[in-house]
């Protein structure tokens, strides 16, 4: 299929093309955040604490008289940030270890058992662990969820692999002599880009979750950092005063999320074969 044709299809329901619109917009605003507020995300104006969504403070302001709007398109590039380290990270990781324990008979048992000691530990449980014994800072939260999100893409990239290598193209090209990196990149990988593009948008929206998660039980990203999390965890001791200061932040994680979560419904459906006809 050309790409014009895969957009078509892809957006052809409408939840999904809301979902990407909705998301485009989250992105947007989060790249252009100095120009959509001329305010500094972290200048305290003590007078002006909690006051109310006005024209002057679009979402109002937090509990030391920050611009809550800014506070959140700023937050929103924090967020992003750790959300795509963490997918490309897992999924990185991820395809090495499947493609390894899925293509070559003596990695299997080994690497799986570490992929089933890992999926043991409830998600947020690990990663608390990690990012306690680590400290608390934007690169291991990054790393913890890295670990935490790699051995669902193992499983998922093993699987596929257990099934392409042993198709018809990959036995000739073994008996043609290519090299085993070779059929890797060129035969088996390309097979796999459908289960992994999908495991990637959800680990993207999995990641903005476990970060707020993190941040709210106070063993995520510093304070200091204005993440969507962050946010959330210093402000619900004043939330009985001004609902507004948790509300915003927490519609953006669910707005960001669920959209990422509704549009990697679509690509699972666009790219799978049995659900493609249906589109």
């Amino acid at each position: 299929m050309t790409l014009p044709l895969i957009v078509r299809k892809l957006f052809r329901r409408r939840i999904v093309l809301a979902a990407a619109v909705l998301l485009a917009g989250v992105v947007l605003a989060a790249l252009f955040a100095g120009v959509l507020s001329g305010f500094d995300p972290n200048e305290t104006a003590v007078a002006q604490r909690l006051a109310q969504p006005s024209i002057s403070h679009w979402l109002g302001t937090d509990e030391l008289g920050r611009d809550l709007f800014t506070r959140i398109v700023f937050g929103g590039r924090y967020s992003l940030t750790i959300a795509a380290l963490t997918a490309f990270g897992a999924v990185a990781a991820g395809t090495l270890m499947g493609l390894a324990a899925g293509f070559f008979r003596h990695l299997d048992a080994p690497l799986m058992r570490v992929v089933d000691a890992m999926m043991s530990f409830p998600d947020i449980l690990l990663a608390i662990a990690l990012v306690g014994i680590l400290g608390p800072s934007m690169l291991n939260v990054v790393f913890a969820l890295v670990l935490v999100y790699t051995p669902r893409v193992a499983r998922v990239v093993r699987a596929s692999t257990l099934v392409v290598r042993e198709l018809a193209f990959v036995e000739a090209a073994r008996a043609l002599g290519v090299a085993t990196p070779r059929i890797l990149w060129r035969h088996v990988l390309p097979n796999l880009v459908s289960p992994i593009t999908v495991q990637g948008t959800f680990i993207f929206a999995y990641a903005i979750l476990a970060e707020a998660a993190l941040s709210f039980l106070g063993v995520g990203v510093p304070p200091e950092i204005p993440t969507w999390g962050t946010m959330v965890a210093g402000s619900q001791q004043y939330a009985h005063q001004a609902l507004w200061i948790v509300l915003f932040p927490g519609l953006a994680i669910i707005v960001t999320a669920l959209s990422l979560q509704l549009l990697g419904d679509g690509v699972r459906d666009l790219l799978d074969p049995r659900l493609r006809k249906s589109m």
